[in-house]
């Protein structure tokens, strides 16, 4: 999906990134990949407790594709849009913005939430599992 020619992202054991990483691994500004979120229903950074985004490796990927289709194919956003959802497969629940149809995963935002939540759990736990 996503152009070879990119770099290789963060530290091998990494699975979340910052809005400030990801825009330097894609040499893309963090007001555009904002603005890439509202366009973009495929593309769902998860919000940290403190409201941060967390970009995961697929989210990565999926700017890098953004970026291929908008700035080497030379795609409109809407033109990029349609390409992603025929590419994703149409998976998802339809739904409206802008009077534009998108395709976006039922409850993806609460799901990555809910796996970010998790993941702190049982680092904690593992953490005190450790000093036992």
């Amino acid at each position: 999906m996503a152009s070879a020619a990119h770099a290789p992202l963060g530290a091998p054991g990494q699975t979340l990134f910052r809005i400030g990483e990801v825009s330097r691994l894609t040499a893309t500004k963090t007001f555009v990949l904002r603005y890439w979120e509202t366009e973009f229903p495929m593309l769902q950074p998860v919000k940290a407790p403190s409201g941060q985004r967390l970009y995961r490796r697929e989210d990565i990927e999926m700017v890098f594709e953004i970026k291929r289709l908008l700035y080497e194919d030379e795609l409109t956003i809407n033109g990029a849009r349609k390409v992603l959802a025929r590419e994703n497969g149409g998976k998802g629940s339809a739904r409206t913005a802008g009077g534009i149809e998108m395709r976006q995963e039922p409850a993806s935002r609460a799901r990555r939430k809910f796996l970010l939540d998790l993941h702190d759990e049982l680092k904690a736990v593992l953490t005190l599992l450790k000093a036992e």
